[in-house]
């Protein structure tokens, strides 16, 4: 926003620490929001300033465009369009404000899981709440050699009332084996009654990019029969969008966010710091590593990956290395769907309980989403 000092409008000084940014910004949300009386133009100028200076690339960028003159001259704004060296005017990055990414369409044909996977498998909820497989395959074999002897043996009396009690406590024991699959059976429709009614939950922002990735995930990757989409999720204490998109399948979890850039090939160090064709890029940053160590504490038992999600703001193709090293993997939508899809569909037909739940407190209600 031109003019305005973003460590000025948050009340904090300029070598402030991350919590107390969070703090001042989370203070001031509560008066500024349009639901608590503010106005939407101001308050979007309040998560502007709290996304640029929570973030440490953008933070490092604003501190170094916003140059403090004498008292009484006016600071030039910390979001001017860097200059050419040799004109001294604004230098065009080369975004096309016109231009709408096209939808993506990705080549199945060279895509194995999306065949391999049997769309009709029947949904598994871990943990488990019945008795599993075991139990069963133990009481079929005790019955078959429990009923051996009739065939084999010539029961005396009392031989045969020892058989019978015998065959008696075996008959209970199947009988509450029975009813535990059962009550396990209720549970597994009540909780799909009650909680995983739906597989996409929340809702974008009105960012092309984020839209666009909303149809990719539900066109692909919702084939899977495990697989849970969120979009807008917070991080722990946070009251606003901070991870554009997640993904849950089995006990996986994707984490994933959605970015128009220029054309280009891109790569993302694991701190974040993004390079394009070979030189710094200043026109975003991420913040997955942030997103990633909040979810990897929040559900230690799930195995936690991220994907940055590019998409042109320009005519021309956005490129990438293979992703299967990198920490903050940049991707295209075909690199998405091929890879993210085959790591989910090791396991394609269970959803964690747990992980569920607490993703679905953790979706930003849409009246509160960036």
């Amino acid at each position: 926003m031109r003019g305005v000092d973003y460590y000025e409008l948050l009340g904090v000084g300029r070598d402030a620490s991350e919590a107390e940014i969070k703090s001042a910004y989370r203070s001031l949300a509560k008066v500024m929001h349009p639901d608590a009386g503010g106005s939407s133009g101001t308050f979007r100028m309040l998560q502007e300033a709290y996304d640029t200076l929570r973030d440490p690339v953008r933070r490092r960028d604003y501190d170094r465009g916003w140059t403090h003159t004498r008292p009484g001259s006016r600071p030039s704004s910390p979001t001017r369009p860097p200059r050419s060296a040799r004109t001294g005017r604004p230098r065009n990055l080369g975004d096309d404000p016109d231009f709408v990414p096209p939808k993506p369409s990705v080549d199945l044909g060279g895509v194995p899981w999306w065949h391999l996977v049997d769309v009709g498998q029947r949904v598994r909820y871990v943990p488990a709440s019945g008795p599993g497989h075991a139990p069963a395959l133990a009481a079929v074999c005790g019955w078959f050699f429990l009923l051996l002897p009739v065939f084999a043996v010539d029961f005396s009396p009392l031989a045969l009332g020892v058989w019978l009690l015998v065959v008696a406590a075996a008959a209970a024991a199947a009988f509450r084996l029975v009813r535990r699959y059962l009550r396990a059976a209720r549970e597994d429709r009540a909780f799909a009654r009650g909680t995983d009614r739906e597989v996409v939950h929340g809702t974008t922002d009105d960012r092309v990019a984020e839209h666009l990735t909303a149809d990719l995930l539900s066109r692909y990757l919702t084939r899977l029969p495990g697989v849970r989409v969120f979009h807008g999720l917070a991080w722990p204490g946070s009251v606003f969008a901070d991870v554009d998109h997640a993904v849950l399948c089995g006990r996986r979890l994707v984490l994933i966010e959605s970015k128009s850039w220029l054309p280009g090939h891109y790569e993302v160090e694991d701190d974040g710091v993004v390079w394009r064709n070979g030189h710094p890029f200043r026109g975003g940053g991420t913040r997955l590593p942030r997103s990633l160590a909040v979810y990897r504490k929040l559900m230690p038992w799930l195995d936690i990956r991220c994907a940055l999600v590019v998409y042109p703001s320009r005519a021309g193709a956005v490129t990438a290395e293979d992703p299967s090293d990198a920490v903050v993997p940049p991707m295209t939508p075909a690199q998405f769907v091929e890879q993210v899809g085959d790591w989910l569909a090791e396991d394609p037909a269970t959803v964690d309980r747990e992980a569920l739940d607490l993703l679905l407190r953790q979706v930003v209600p849409v009246s509160r989403a960036r």
